[in-house]
């Protein structure tokens, strides 16, 4: 058996912190995200000496594995199946063997299975150790030109009914930076009801195919990033960014007056026309009430 890999302990709550936790480590394994050679040192040797590796897809990492030639076994670890291999794992860990957790790309748990394990790890006093590396949630925010702190990261956003909508209106209010996970064929959708609810302004980033051949990072007004998106098809996973409520681009009256006149508003009440105008763009129901009366 390879030596142990020595790394941080984490110790179960009243414990005695004079001896450490027994039982084998649990390593959390940043992997590519796409360009293979965007690994750390210390996650191949990592990689190499664990006794057993905890794979989302073995078929994806066998592909890491087997570019740097590294032969230590697999189990498969997935949102299907964590529920029950997380008991095996552990069991395994708890007879000192160490194993490490990856996802397909990036680091584990960032909107990827692994955090039954991790947890069950914890609460049985077994050392945990982060091996940092790729993460296309640092790589989008540092690229995007947009405010990078403070930010909030959403994962993947609900797909559809009033959750969907009601994390879509609570994001577009935040004065934070917003990051979350979208498909390549939900992306216009989901620019579409940005733009509704915060208006065609507000800036915003779609970063996707990172590392790769085909990386494409940018940052427009959500209007112009749709007619961006509607030319041309979309591959890949994309990462959506959209800038804090305070960077928002001051709105002038003819903006407003314009969507006032939108047909789809014709047969709304004066104050249910100016509350849909004010939420598309982001500025206050007071004002594009005040300027529908200065313009009878």
């Amino acid at each position: 058996m390879p030596p142990p890999i020595s790394g941080m302990v984490f110790l179960p709550m009243n414990s005695d912190s004079s001896q450490p936790a027994a039982g084998g480590q649990l390593f959390i394994v940043a992997t590519p995200i796409g360009n293979l050679a965007d690994i750390t040192f210390r996650a191949i040797e990592t990689l190499k000496r664990v006794h057993l590796i905890a794979a989302e897809d073995t078929r994806t990492t066998g592909k890491l594995l087997q570019h740097y030639g590294i032969k230590t076994p697999m189990i498969a670890l997935h949102e299907h199946n964590e529920a029950s291999m997380a008991g095996r794992i552990l069991s395994i860990l708890q007879d000192g063997e160490d194993v490490a957790l990856v996802s397909d790309a990036g680091t584990p748990l960032m909107s990827d299975p692994g955090y039954h394990l991790v947890a069950a790890a914890r609460r049985n006093g077994l050392r945990i150790v982060p091996v940092p590396g790729p993460s296309s949630i640092t790589a989008a925010l540092c690229a995007s030109a947009l405010p990078p702190q403070p930010f909030r990261f959403h994962g993947f956003l609900p797909r559809s009914g009033r959750s969907r909508w009601l994390t879509l209106q609570k994001l577009t209010e935040d004065t934070a930076t917003q990051i979350f996970f979208e498909s390549p064929h939900r992306l216009l959708n989901t620019l579409h009801d940005l733009a509704k609810i915060c208006g065609q302004e507000r800036l915003a980033c779609v970063a996707r195919e990172l590392t790769k051949l085909h990386e494409e990072i940018i940052t427009l007004p959500i209007g112009r990033l749709i007619q961006h998106f509607e030319n041309q098809p979309i591959r890949g996973e994309c990462v959506v960014l959209l800038a804090p409520a305070s960077e928002t681009v001051e709105v002038d009256d003819e903006t407003i007056m314009a969507h006032l006149n939108d047909a789809s508003l014709r047969q709304l009440p004066a104050s249910a026309k100016a509350r849909e105008v004010a939420a598309r763009l982001g500025i206050s129901k007071r004002r594009v009430y005040a300027l529908m009366h200065r313009r009878e």
